[in-house]
C-alpha cells in the first residue's frame, strides 16, 4: 500500500505563494509519475500539474500555467507543487495522486493509482 501525504496548505492573500508537498511513503516503485489536482465545493476535482518520474515530462492545467510550478525529489519520493501570483479561484482542497509506471492520461482521474487526502488552500481577495 501507498501513503500519499499533503501539507503546505493554509490561508494566504491574492497575489501570494505558496508551497505543497506531497511525500510518498509505504510501498515503492522503480517508476511512478505524480500529479496535482484540486477540488472547490459543488465542482468537479480539476487537473493542476502532473510530472513524470525523470521530469522530462511536465503538465500543467490552462487555468494555473504561468503561475505554478510542479517539481519533485525522487530521494525524497516526495513531489511539489509551487504557487505564485495565487488568486481567489485558486481555493480548493488539493489532492497529490500518484501513478504508477509511465506518466499517462495526465490530466484524468482515473488514470492515478493512489491518492492523499488533500489540503485545503484558501486565498482571500
Amino acid at each position: 500500500q501507498v501513503q500519499l501525504v499533503e501539507s503546505g496548505g493554509g490561508l494566504v492573500q491574492a497575489g501570494g505563494s505558496l508551497r505543497l508537498s506531497c511525500a510518498a511513503s509505504g510501498r515503492t516503485f522503480s517508476n511512478y509519475a505524480m500529479g496535482w489536482f484540486r477540488q472547490a465545493p459543488g465542482k468537479e476535482r480539476e487537473f493542476v500539474a502532473a510530472v513524470s518520474w525523470s521530469s522530462g515530462r511536465i503538465y500543467y492545467g490552462d487555468s494555473v500555467k504561468g503561475r505554478f510550478t510542479i517539481s519533485r525529489d525522487n530521494a525524497k519520493n516526495t513531489v511539489y507543487v509551487q504557487m505564485n501570483s495565487l488568486k481567489p479561484e485558486d481555493t480548493a482542497v488539493y489532492y497529490c495522486a500518484l501513478q504508477v509506471g509511465r506518466l499517462l492520461s495526465f490530466s484524468q482521474t482515473n488514470a492515478y493509482d493512489y491518492w492523499g487526502q488533500g489540503t485545503q488552500v484558501t486565498v482571500s481577495s
